[in-house]
């Protein structure tokens, strides 16, 4: 199973912007659909963003309009670009490959801390 290396979280003030990535092991390709995940201190692991091997997105609501997900078959990554961030989306965040139940794979790797602070 392709497994994934999240990057690019830090510590960036309100307003401000990340892009974080996500690296896989193998090809990315043949997999239905990318997830971004986040999970908040004492909050569960939530679903932020999907894109399907078609290119359909979806977006959990309180980020719509300020992410955006893509994601690169060619160079086997998937990208997370956070704009007009905010305190709530402090979180460690994570990338994983969905099953077409759209149930993420086992295997989570270590995410990226982002941390929205002035």
């Amino acid at each position: 199973q392709v497994q994934f290396v999240e990057s690019g979280g830090g510590l960036v003030q309100p307003g401000g912007s990340l892009r974080l990535s996500c690296a896989a092991s193998g090809s990315i390709s043949s997999i239905f659909a990318m997830a971004w995940y986040r999970q908040g201190p004492g909050k569960r692991r939530e679903s932020v963003a999907q894109i399907t091997r078609g290119g359909s997105t979806w977006y959990l609501d309180s980020v719509k309009g300020r992410f955006t997900i893509s994601r690169d078959d060619a160079k086997n990554t998937v990208n997370l670009q956070m704009n007009s961030l905010k305190p709530e989306d402090t979180a460690v965040y994570y990338c994983n490959g969905l099953w077409p139940s759209y149930v993420p794979y086992d295997y989570w790797g270590q995410g990226t801390q982002v941390t929205v602070s002035s």
